[in-house]
């Protein structure tokens, strides 16, 4: 005989029918509007699963011997460009879990870079092994209590006291250990967890309206929710009133949005469940106080509910650990529980029963279709920013901050001038023209790989990661401080003129008219750049440490970024140009702040005196002392080698994924611990050998110790140039013999034995130079020589009338004056070829 439900406010899932009509239904209302419906999974065991009973009847209706919803159960919206079908009804109150792509979360996330799966998985073992090891060292220490308390002091007492004091001492160094070992793994992971990547589901080979993630063992998958909501916690404890007993006085008063999600999680016996769970995309701290107040954890809804916390009469011990995969069924176990106990009058006011009596059910809106289900994520996270950016709640500023940026990268797409930007900003790009503009918007957000900028990289140059980090910081620089045209004849202090993009970002950012840019808005501006940058990079330093990079002049006229790629600059740095220099420290600034050791942190230190705080340090001195390094006279051990050694170590540094290792096996510590003898920094992957003076690694790891150390706040401090000082040249080298001769103004010639080695440690870098600009203006003639046929063809292809004679021949001259110039640089290269043989 069946036990009967008991009766109470808390509802019972429908049936499996039920569910397969309201699949048909929403179907139906799909295909009416033209919209993509989800998968009918989604709908059977993630959607009916979380209505009560009543609630689907209440939806469909009939028309045409077909199922359809009701009018008044949907609504259509426009998302932008796309249109998202919404179903309006009232789900289970502990159905929906908080979604993992909240905004308000997004600096609690790295990026999602392939290593850093298999780290997560090694610090959910660390973190077990250190849980049985605490466990052990507590038993342990009970074990020491009860043998020093024992009573007489016979030998035995004393060799168990022995024995349990070594096992106490055994068992606090292995947990000693291990938490070593976990806090070297949050270290390697930046102390954050890498996004879920949520991609549109699929059936039958097509997108539907739904999100699913990848596969993820049970273990993975528990710890990433059960981080997602700490890291929503954290960031709900800002609101000024508690929002749970706001819940339980006046219940849900707003409706949230939310989306059906996949999650395919694989079990110890190697079998895969994919659960469907509505996940909120609007309204997470809300469904998150709810579970609370129902004292559900999310982490078991989307990996299975432990029997043991929902148990039925009719459960037989043998599966007591048994997980609960459906909804249904959890949702209905849940039900039961609170309703019986609900009616119990012995029943506290404290219990879930009495408390989630007013959540029992909540309005909610489902998305149950859209136009283009591949960019339904997109859409929902830009609902979801712009939901937070108009509310009144808290928010936390490095958020906020992300949030603006991409709606600042909406901005130039809606106005169909983000391609036009980016090839303004990259005029070397192989083909600007053939941008993925998708996917470059979630690359620069930090939602997608970094590929699709490869269009972007110069034709010579490799797309590495670090190229297209490079890239993709020059992106960002570009959109946030656009150059504009040069002013022409000023009549008033408003300029009429501010170019295509400087408008874009004035209107997301809300800033003032250009001839009001001031220190706050290149303040504001600044903070907006760093917080969009570090996304970037698995290590997430501080984003005030940018203070200072970009000031007034940036903010209304543009960066003004040098367009040379990396390898041309290091070939710059290499043959001795100084701007080549000053734009790559430009390019290792990010690079500098978010380092595993930051060398670059927000300002330190005393205005007042060096005494009582140390010497004063911004994040601007910083940067000018690596600058000013490469020409300083006063830093002699510092060498050219030594910093373009730091330089090409600090660039690459966020795609190492082992530690570096010294070349003779001696163990790595931090220049700073090295008077340190415990507690000192875990090596991790990411982290910089620091170079000696002729460029070699050595035994020490670069950290903020080295770099004020080698370059120390007075580096930042050019010295007051003598009148008519000029730097030294070739060409005064070459001519003065005379080891002792002066200038006019007495100032002291350099030697010409260090003239002669500077000039052999340049030369071959600018004869790299040489040969690739060579290169690129035969890659231009064959070009061009191709173009030219191929118009030809078509015009004796189509018969038509040749160009004017004047347009011609002013073709012509100029490849005359062209072909000149080149005829007379082949004299000056073999005049090089002959000098070659006598340096």
């Amino acid at each position: 005989m069946v036990a009967k439900r008991p009766d109470g406010i808390f509802p019972y899932i429908g049936t499996e029918a039920w569910g397969r009509n309201l699949a048909a239904a929403i179907e139906n209302t799909c295909a009416e509007h033209k919209v993509v419906p989800p998968p009918r999974q989604a709908i059977t065991e993630g959607l009916a699963t979380a209505l009560p009973d009543t609630e689907i009847k209440g939806l469909i209706t009939t028309r045409n011997s077909k199922k359809v919803l009701k009018p008044s159960a949907y609504r259509l919206v426009q998302a932008g460009e796309e249109q998202v079908l919404l179903l309006m009804c009232d789900v289970h109150g502990a159905a929906v879990v908080p979604w993992d792509l909240n905004d308000r979360t997004v600096n609690c996330w790295s990026p999602p870079v392939a290593e850093a799966g298999q780290r997560v998985k090694d610090l959910i073992a660390a973190e077990l092994a250190l849980h049985e090891a605490r466990k052990t060292a507590k038993s342990a220490d009970k074990e020491r209590e009860t043998c020093r308390r024992a009573a007489g002091d016979n030998t035995y007492t004393a060799q168990a006291l022995s024995a349990a004091e070594q096992k106490h001492d055994e068992a606090g160094r292995c947990v000693r250990e291990l938490e070593g070992e976990r806090q070297a793994l949050l270290t390697a992971l930046g102390g954050r967890r890498p996004r879920p990547v949520v991609r549109a589901a699929v059936e039958d080979g097509e997108p539907k309206a739904a999100l699913a993630l990848s596969e993820q063992p049970y273990e993975v998958a528990f710890h990433m929710q059960r981080y997602a909501v700490e890291c929503l916690e954290r960031a709900g404890k800002s609101r000024g009133y508690d929002l749970a007993e706001s819940l339980v006085d006046a219940g849900q008063l707003s409706k949230g949005m939310n989306v059906l999600q996949q999650w395919q999680i694989v079990h110890s016996d190697g079998t895969v469940s994919k659960l469907w769970r509505l996940a909120a995309v609007t309204g997470n701290n809300r469904v998150l106080a709810r579970l609370n107040i129902f004292r559900v954890r999310p982490e078991h809804l989307v990996t299975g509910m432990p029997q043991s916390l929902l148990p039925m009469p009719k459960d037989r011990k043998a599966d007591a650990g048994r997980l609960l995969l459906s909804q249904r069924e959890i949702l209905n176990r849940l039900s039961d529980k609170l309703n019986e106990a609900g009616a119990k009058p012995e029943t506290e006011a404290s219990d879930p029963s009495v408390r989630a009596g007013k959540i029992a059910t909540v309005s909610a809106e489902i998305v149950i279709g859209c136009t283009k289900p591949a960019g339904l994520e997109h859409v929902l996270r830009t609902l979801n920013v712009n939901d937070h950016l108009r509310g009144i709640q808290p928010y936390d500023e490095d958020a906020r901050l992300i949030a603006l940026f991409a709606t600042l990268v909406d901005s130039y797409t809606r106005e169909s001038l983000l391609m036009d930007a980016l090839a303004e900003a990259f005029p070397d790009a192989r083909g600007a023209d053939l941008l993925d503009l998708a996917g470059v918007r979630d690359a620069l957000t930090a939602n997608g790989p970094l590929d699709p900028l490869v269009p972007l990289t110069p034709a010579d140059d490799d797309a590495s990661p670090a190229v297209l980090r490079d890239i993709a910081v020059r992106a960002i620089t570009a959109l946030v401080f656009p150059d504009i045209p040069p002013e022409g004849v000023k009549v008033t202090n408003a300029r009429t003129d501010t170019g295509r993009f400087w408008p874009i970002v004035r209107g997301t950012l809300q800033e003032p008219a250009w001839s009001q840019t001031k220190a706050k808005t290149a303040e504001a501006r600044t903070r907006l750049w760093s917080a969009a940058v570090a996304q970037l990079f698995l290590h997430r330093g501080n984003i005030l440490s940018a203070q200072g990079f970009f000031g007034v002049q940036e903010t209304a006229k543009g960066a003004g970024q040098d367009p040379r790629s990396l390898k041309a600059l290091f070939l710059g740095a290499k043959a001795g140009d100084a701007t080549a220099w000053t734009a790559l420290v430009k390019r290792m600034a990010p690079a500098l702040i978010h380092a595993p050791q930051s060398f670059i942190t927000p300002g330190q230190g005393s205005e007042a005196g060096d005494g009582r705080k140390g010497v004063r340090r911004t994040p601007k001195s910083a940067l000018a002392a690596l600058t000013l390094a490469y020409t300083a006279g006063s830093a002699p051990d510092i060498s050219r080698a030594l910093l373009l050694a730091f330089a090409k170590a600090v660039l690459e540094h966020p795609d190492a994924v082992q530690p570096p290792e010294s070349e003779d096996g001696t163990p790595l510590i931090c220049y700073g611990e090295q008077h340190w003898v415990e507690d000192r920094t875990p090596i991790t992957a990411g982290m910089v050998i620091a170079p000696d003076t002729e460029g070699q690694p050595t035994n020490y790891v670069a950290d903020k110790a080295w770099f004020d150390e080698t370059f120390p706040v007075e580096l930042g401090r050019p010295a007051p140039a003598t009148p008519g000082s000029t730097a030294h040249s070739s060409t005064a080298g070459a001519t003065s013999t005379d080891p002792t001769a002066t200038t006019a103004h007495g100032v002291p010639l350099a030697d010409p034995r260090d003239l002669l080695a500077t000039l052999r440690r340049e030369l071959p870098a600018r004869v790299e130079l040489v040969e690739g600009g060579y290169q690129q203006a035969v890659d231009s003639a064959h070009t061009l020589m191709t173009d030219f046929e191929e118009a030809h063809r078509l015009r004796v292809q189509l018969g038509e009338d040749a160009l004017p004679a004047e347009q011609r021949i002013e073709w012509m001259e100029k490849l005359t004056k062209v072909r000149a110039a080149a005829q007379a640089s082949m004299a000056t290269l073999e005049q090089v070829e002959a000098l070659i043989l006598l340096v």
